[in-house]
């Protein structure tokens, strides 16, 4: 079967850096709805429309087809005794961008009495290489068209 809208696919991916550097490796299959629906990057499904199970290509993508550019305003500094107990680096809060929305902020540093947030992609501003192989395609259920995202095995449940 080939991948074209309403299609799911399931792949197995690599993401490096521009210089070959690995960043991440898929430890189980990801799999998405193909079309338009958001579930993975527009130039992903670009190159993946019309191709089968055991395709495999390499796509070298700059930021802006990517993770997008970094935006400073969605960094910022908070005083440590305003921070939350037991929240780590690496850890998630939530918080509000200068226009009040709600925004999820990744806790970046602590160093002293000052908490980095940012609110960026971890991967925001970087060229990266997607190393990518279909393993699977298959016909979207009417209930994950509606729903616009996969379900059951690797997709999400309800």
């Amino acid at each position: 079967m080939k991948i074209t809208k309403d299609s799911v696919v399931t792949l197995q991916y690599k993401v490096a850096d521009a210089q070959g550097k690995l960043l991440e490796a898929s430890a189980k299959p990801m799999t998405y709805l193909h079309g338009g629906y958001e579930n993975t990057l527009p130039k992903i499904e670009e190159a993946l429309d019309g191709k089968e199970a055991g395709h495999q290509v390499t796509l070298a993508l700059q930021p802006l087809d990517a993770f997008g550019e970094r935006d400073e305003r969605l960094a910022k500094t908070i005083s440590r005794s305003d921070f939350p107990p037991g929240v780590k680096v690496g850890g998630q809060l939530e918080g509000t961008t200068e226009d009040g929305r709600p925004q999820l902020f990744n806790v970046v540093k602590i160093k002293g009495d000052q908490v980095l947030l940012d609110a960026n992609h971890p991967l925001a501003g970087k060229a990266l290489r997607f190393s990518l192989k279909v393993t699977g395609v298959r016909a979207a259920s009417e209930e994950e068209i509606t729903h616009r995202h996969v379900h059951g095995e690797h997709g999400h449940q309800h």
